[in-house]
């Protein structure tokens, strides 16, 4: 009968009072059914359904272990998330970095390419474009393989870059959140120029040390926040206002474009961040900008 049709119920149920041959054969056919049932059976049958389960729970625990207590095996199997390991603040999307890339780049290298995720953006943008990283992190660099047309993994502070490319050979050249973690950033920007043609630009984001909460913990706390992440990260060994990024940019003989603004007015991740930029004008941008981001390009052509 089909659902709901109470009229063609009511034909059924007649039909069985008027033919006593379809209730029996009604009958012998449910009993035959009820005889394939037995308790071993059912049983049986429960516990393979369970153990079904059990297999399945204890391999995904064999990966979260994996995971936790190892985890470049986990990387190696594509084992869970392969960024569980990674800090959030470091490999998440740089949409502020990629409009500042300019349309007509064909190669592009992105220094502390972390896992790959600005330079795919940039390839979901223009998948012609050749976008290369460079990343010590090894964990981090194997992720980015996925994504980019190729990785080399070493320590931008020591890498030379004359062993890979010929000189002039890209469009852009990406420091994103990375300069500061070097002990030498000066020097290592500027040999990068190098690999920079005629007409390609540098771009750097770089955190602002002005920032309020700097001067509020040093003033008030007698405190300097060393943290995971952000402005006072503590793998941080260079500290950057913005004199301090002119200073820097000429150093490499890099002639600054322009300069935007990320501005927060709590240092980390906060709603209220959204109307700091409100109250971003003089005297107080300085200290409600969080980074810098720099464009630049040859001082000299």
């Amino acid at each position: 009968m089909p659902p709901k049709d109470s009229q063609a119920m009511a034909s059924a149920i007649l039909r069985l009072i008027r033919d006593e041959g379809l209730r029996e054969t009604l009958q012998k056919n449910a009993f035959t059914h009820i005889r394939q049932f037995d308790w071993n059976k059912s049983a049986k049958r429960l516990a393979e359904i369970l153990n079904s389960e059990l297999s399945r729970k204890k391999k995904l625990l064999s990966k979260i272990h994996i995971a936790v207590h190892n985890p470049r095996k986990a990387l190696n199997k594509g084992n869970l998330l392969k960024t569980n390991n990674f800090n959030p603040s470091y490999i998440g999307a740089r949409n502020d970095i990629l409009t500042l890339i300019p349309d007509n780049v064909n190669k592009v290298l992105d220094v502390g390419c972390s896992i790959g995720t600005l330079g795919e953006q940039i390839k979901q943008s223009n998948n012609n474009v050749e976008v290369i990283g460079v990343e010590i992190n090894e964990q981090m660099a194997k992720v980015a393989k996925e994504k980019l047309d190729s990785v080399i993994i070493e320590d931008a502070e020591n890498i030379n870059l004359a062993d890979y490319f010929s000189p002039n050979y890209f469009d852009c050249i990406i420091f994103a959140d990375i300069l500061e973690h070097l002990e030498n950033p000066w020097d290592v920007l500027k040999n990068a120029t190098s690999f920079l043609n005629n007409e390609g630009v540098i771009i750097a984001s770089i955190p602002n040390v002005r920032h309020c909460t700097t001067t509020a913990n040093l003033l008030f706390k007698a405190y300097w926040p060393y943290r995971e992440r952000g402005i006072h990260d503590k793998s941080h060994l260079r500290f950057f206002t913005l004199k301090n990024i002119r200073e820097l940019f000429q150093h490499a003989n890099l002639k600054i474009v322009s300069i935007k603004r990320n501005y927060r007015i709590i240092e980390k991740p906060h709603s209220l961040n959204k109307y700091a930029k409100y109250f971003a004008f003089s005297p107080f941008k300085d200290f409600l900008t969080f980074q810098y981001l720099v464009v630049a390009e040859k001082g000299v052509k």
